[in-house]
């Protein structure tokens, strides 16, 4: 299902024995796109503080709650993050050592949320998986030294506000992503173009976008404002179908994700 990331901010997250906190904000890989986290606020004024979920716990969110496969003390004792600072390998291992989930980082460009049985592939498919993920792995462990923690994982809170530069020139700002919950991938950007066309938005594929300046905030795309200015407009009030897909993609001339995606990632059977 497709849904916005901006209505999940405030959801109750629910563990298996109650309420525990609440949805603050979201973790994300910028080149596979994959979520690695959800950021829940837990406590009370005089004591509160961020945990991250990963996916591996989250279950199907409902219209105001975000379950998960968690007792309270699981997620209240969870190793302390300090989201306000990068959030460093060591502390993921810390807490996927905690929880008991499984690393994502041994298969970067691999969804986080393949079902437990097939996690651990075949040999064959070891191989393919290792060679097409294989030198992104790598680079990603080259950065991760130079830094000290991913410089990949960033938050949706950051990019939102993010100035949106087509072709020929600045198209609007990131206002909130639409986020695929079956597999957990950030499937489109919704773009605020009231600076140029007033009161419309759109959607735009987050593989169509071709670089993300972080210094200067602007996320660079391959398409030309005349384009963006006819496309099908965005209504945030309308769920993004399947049907809504299909006019975007036969649109612009893409690719269909659904029919071009090798493996579908399935979602984890056992939050």
């Amino acid at each position: 299902m497709l849904r916005s990331l901006k209505d999940f901010q405030g959801y109750t997250v629910e563990a298996t024995d109650g309420s525990i906190g609440k949805v603050r904000d979201v973790y994300f890989d910028d080149e596979t796109r994959h979520v690695r986290y959800v950021v829940a606020s837990i406590g009370d004024w005089l004591d509160r503080h961020d945990v991250l979920i990963s996916p591996w716990a989250l279950k199907e969110p409902t219209s105001h709650s975000f379950p998960v496969g968690l007792t309270r003390d699981q997620v209240r004792n969870s190793p302390p993050v300090d989201t306000a600072q990068p959030i460093s390998r060591q502390q993921e291992i810390e807490l996927h050592d905690y929880f008991g989930w499984p690393s994502y980082w041994g298969y970067v460009g691999v969804s986080n949320t393949l079902d437990p049985a097939s996690f651990y592939p075949s040999a064959s498919e070891l191989r393919r998986i290792r060679e097409k993920v294989g030198d992104l792995t790598r680079q990603r462990e080259r950065d991760i030294q130079e830094h000290g923690y991913d410089p990949h994982l960033r938050s949706t809170r950051e990019v939102a506000g993010y100035r949106v530069r087509a072709l020929d020139g600045q198209v609007g700002h990131v206002e909130d992503f639409i986020l695929d919950t079956d597999s957990w991938t950030i499937r489109y950007c919704v773009v605020d173009t009231r600076d140029w066309l007033p009161g419309r938005r759109v959607l735009i594929a987050a593989s169509w976008v071709t670089q993300i300046d972080w210094g200067q905030k602007l996320i660079y795309i391959e398409l030309r404002r005349e384009d963006i200015e006819h496309a099908p407009e965005f209504d945030p009030d309308q769920p993004v179908n399947r049907h809504y897909e299909e006019r975007l993609y036969d649109y612009y001339g893409r690719p269909r994700y659904w029919a071009s995606e090798e493996v579908e990632p399935e979602r984890s059977g056992h939050a």
